[in-house]
């Protein structure tokens, strides 16, 4: 499963999806499906300007978890 940090990141920033909407560029959908982690697929360039704008490498980001409730 693929954990998506953009919930806690605009917390800890105290930003809006209003704020990265504007200073980005970003389409505010994909940024509310990030925050939701309801996104099925992200465009790279989204991940690119998302890790500019934060100052963050990838695996800030996005990490991958184990999920005990999917079989192996």
């Amino acid at each position: 499963m693929i954990r998506c940090h953009f919930a806690r990141l605009l917390g800890e920033r105290k930003l809006k999806i209003s704020d990265v909407a504007r200073d980005t560029g970003i389409n505010r959908g994909t940024l509310t499906r990030l925050y939701y982690e309801t996104a099925e697929r992200i465009e790279l360039e989204v991940l690119d300007q998302l890790c500019d704008y934060f100052g963050i490498d990838l695996p800030d980001l996005l990490e991958r978890t184990s999920d005990s409730s999917e079989p192996s």
